[in-house]
């Protein structure tokens, strides 16, 4: 080729490329001016890890996770650590609504009429009681409650001393320090001591160089200068007030001043300080009663008010004046115990109401300089307003820390949907709060502890089945032995007739009682076909339609419920003539052994199943003993992915932990795909014959159990209970059916609300749970972030 040629079509190249990068700019320049909606290819999302379904949420964890939402990573708000907010930059906003006096129970009894919260929500989690009400209040309230209590109350746990990098013994970089010899027997009526420790610069690091301590009535203990054992780089005179003058002449060591705080400090002692881990670092002495002014006085986001702003605002007292180079141990300490005496005495509530606009509103000065400009408010709602996000609280009127000026008081959930329907643009962060169903419960004449407890009578019917008849002395342990192949079970009740036994069996998990329904149902003991049945009870006659909506829920769809039988099933009671009936015995479960007892004398007979028919099993029986062992019937990991695996592709394995640590015979696997589940459901009698037994996954993992929705707290006597069942029994049918009436029009309202969110908005619902003398009603927690196409 001519070099010519060669030329023009290098030109040619070039000029494709150009216009090639021409039109990638143009695309992208029309792409961005799109909106940030209609281009992301990576959407932001939250989801929850395996590890933390079952875990509640905390007040504290849903404040980092809004914090986060909302500010980010650019305002130093780190990721919370029990959910993952993936691309939070493309957050829009924030919206969180609380649904007062619901708890999960509502939800599950009233699941077919959520659909809206059921079907568009796809993280769920459990939620601590009264989180959610504890919003919208004061982070001091959000701690430490309204009500005033006792000094034992503010005293720092040890999960509280180690996050806060307390001297802990046990914990690593602390075996050197010595401990005082403080007891557990700390009391409200334990003295308080407050100390404050100054230190300098060494060469090793910040060393020790003053300690005061005082008593509860101010009275100075011990003011003792100390010789750092290290050569003293900066004295940090403007803090500390020490000078090389001062520590020239002195000889007493940091072990002198250890050895006279354990001298002087009862075993009950509770110290007191202003951000006190330093100054027990400084002294390398661990003890476990500690109160922190810091941490009573707390702001939003982690930060601390200076001890100086502390004792101006609250006590009317200057400490750390220009007058004074540097500060005075003791009276810092003396600052720190009467602002702890302060708080205890008055109580959080109190304090709030009375300091409100000085400390968090952002009057009081943060500065060393009292004449200095006032600090900035680091309250959340101010701290977003200052970022140029807007704000607003949307409900009945409430203790919300928050201007006038962002609040609108509504009676009813239609005026504060339709307040937030009119505004020309949607809030930043928002909060709204639904009441009608508080509302309802509180204007029906059945008292409310009544209304919740009933909930337990609705759910549970949904994990019983009805088995028999059993033959002649077949006892609780045996149908507990016989039906827990299929799953956990919760408790049994015998049901004695003149001429046959029948039990009640109540499972964990919904799962156990399909299963017993589909495996045991049919099965010949000892000549006797047994029949298991649902109860015939008002909450299951749409029990298909809840457990098919179950089933399709976003947190089991593709899941299977696996639970692995045992080798050596337990002892069931045969007659003597056993051998006559050996024919008879229809085993609808697995290949392994099941042990007979024979009461007449008094052997145990294994029956080893050698073959599985349609013409029945086929078994040998003869003496022994019960043979046992422990790993035969374990859940591993490895163990599931060898038996589904080439199903298809499994995305994860939950294996359940019981409260001791040990793990449970079943788990949850989750599949990429429905195929994959359809193929093992089709492939159960191949499973079966490797002791597995399977169905669709129903109860939702955030849940450790079905009868988790509710925790008893104290017992009605039977009497009582009978009436109350009666009385509840009179007007049931009417106010159900109005609670399912207010449970849609809810359900409308949130579906109407999430629609007119904008795009890559979070939104969060709380079901805040509810505690009575009848029980302990967990919330829910419901996360999404909205995408276009919701």
């Amino acid at each position: 080729m001519e070099p010519s040629s060669l030329s023009r079509s290098n030109k040619r190249k070039r000029d494709d490329a150009s216009a090639s990068h021409t039109k990638i700019r143009r695309v992208k320049s029309e792409v961005e001016a799109a909106g940030p909606t209609e281009c992301l290819h990576h959407p932001p999302r939250i989801s929850a890890p395996a590890s933390h379904l079952q875990q509640p949420v905390t007040l504290d964890g849903l404040m980092e996770l809004l914090h986060y939402a909302a500010l980010g990573k650019s305002s130093g708000v780190q990721q919370p650590s029990w959910c993952r907010l993936h691309h939070q930059r493309r957050i829009e906003g924030v919206n969180v609504v609380v649904l007062e006096g619901l708890t999960q129970s509502h939800f599950y009894k009233h699941f077919l009429n959520m659909q809206h919260l059921r079907t568009n929500y796809t993280t769920r989690l459990p939620l601590n009681k009264f989180l959610a009400a504890a919003l919208i209040w004061h982070p001091v309230i959000r701690r430490f409650g309204k009500e005033r209590k006792g000094l034992t109350a503010y005293t720092l746990t040890q999960e509280d001393m180690i996050k806060k990098h307390f001297p802990v013994r046990g914990m690593p970089g602390f075996e050197d320090f010595s401990s005082t010899d403080a007891d557990g027997s700390v009391s409200d009526n334990s003295p308080l001591y407050g100390l404050d420790c100054e230190m300098c610069l060494t060469e090793k690091g910040i060393e020790l160089a003053r300690v005061s301590l005082v008593d509860s009535s101010g009275k100075c203990l011990l003011d003792e200068l100390v010789k750092p054992p290290n050569r003293v780089i900066n004295y940090l005179t403007r803090f500390s007030g020490i000078t090389a003058a001062m520590l020239q002449p002195i000889t007493a060591t940091l072990r002198d001043v250890q050895a006279k705080l354990r001298m002087l400090l009862p075993p009950d002692a509770v110290l007191v300080g202003h951000s006190l881990e330093n100054d027990l670092r400084a002294l390398k002495l661990i003890h476990p009663h500690v109160i922190d002014v810091s941490l009573l006085y707390r702001r939003e986001l982690g930060h601390k008010f200076k001890l100086k702003v502390l004792a101006e605002t609250v006590l009317d007292r200057h400490i750390q004046t220009d007058e004074r180079e540097g500060h005075h141990p003791t009276e810092d300490a003396v600052a720190a115990l009467e602002l702890a005496q302060y708080f205890i005495k008055t109580g959080p509530r109190r304090v709030v109401e009375l300091h409100l606009q000085d400390l968090w509103g952002g009057s009081p000065s943060a500065g060393d300089n009292a004449a200095s400009e006032p600090a900035e408010s680091t309250r959340f709602a101010d701290v977003l307003q200052r970022s140029g996000q807007s704000v607003a609280f949307i409900g009945k009127r409430a203790d919300v820390t928050l201007d006038l000026s962002n609040q609108q008081w509504h009676n009813s959930d239609k005026e504060v949907l339709g307040c937030f329907q009119r505004r020309t643009k949607c809030p930043s962060f928002s909060v709204l709060q639904f009441s009608s169903f508080s509302d309802h419960l509180k204007n029906s004449f059945l008292d409310q502890g009544e209304c919740y407890r009933s909930l337990g009578e609705h759910l549970k019917p949904m994990c019983v089945v009805f088995a028999g008849p059993f033959p002649g002395g077949f006892s609780e342990a045996d149908v507990r032995r016989l039906f827990r192949c299929c799953g956990a079970v919760q408790s049994i009740r015998m049901l004695h007739t003149t001429q046959r036994i029948h039990a009640e069996v109540e499972f964990s998990l919904l799962e156990g009682a399909a299963l017993a329904m589909k495996t045991l149902n049919g099965l010949n003991v000892c000549g006797h076909q047994i029949t298991v049945q649902r109860p015939v009870h008002k909450s299951t006659l749409d029990l298909d339609l809840t457990l098919a909506a179950l089933m399709e829920d976003a947190l089991n769809v593709n899941q299977l419920y696996a639970v692995r039988v045992k080798p050596t099933v337990d002892y069931i009671p045969i007659p003597a003539n056993a051998k006559e009936h050996t024919a008879d015995f229809k085993c609808s479960l697995a290949a392994g052994n099941k042990i007979y007892h024979d009461k007449a004398n008094g052997s145990a007979k294994e029956v080893y199943h050698s073959e599985l028919s349609d013409t029945g099993t086929q078994a040998v029986l003869q003496t022994g003993t019960r043979r046992h062992n422990p790993s035969a019937s374990k859940l591993s990991e490895e163990q599931l992915n060898e038996a589904f695996g080439h199903f298809g592709l499994v995305e994860r394995i939950l294996l359940p932990v019981k409260p001791s640590g040990r793990r449970v015979r079943h788990a949850r696997i989750k599949f990429q795909s429905s195929e994959a589940v359809q193929a093992a459901l089709s492939s159960s009698e191949e499973l079966r014959r490797q002791r597995y037994l399977i169905c669709p996954a129903l109860t939702p993992c955030h849940l450790r159990s079905w009868g988790a929705t509710i925790t008893p707290m104290s017992s009605v006597d039977s009497e009582k209970e009978a009436a109350l069942k009666m009385d509840w029994n009179l007007i049931d049918n009417a106010k159900d059916w109005k609670m399912g009436h207010v449970m849609r029009k809810l359900d409308c309202r949130l579906r109407k609300l999430f629609k007119s969110l904008p795009d890559c908005t979070l939104s969060v619902v709380l079901l805040p749970g509810h505690v009575s003398s009848h029980g302990c009603f967990s919330g829910l927690c419901f996360m999404e972030v909205k995408r276009g196409s919701s």
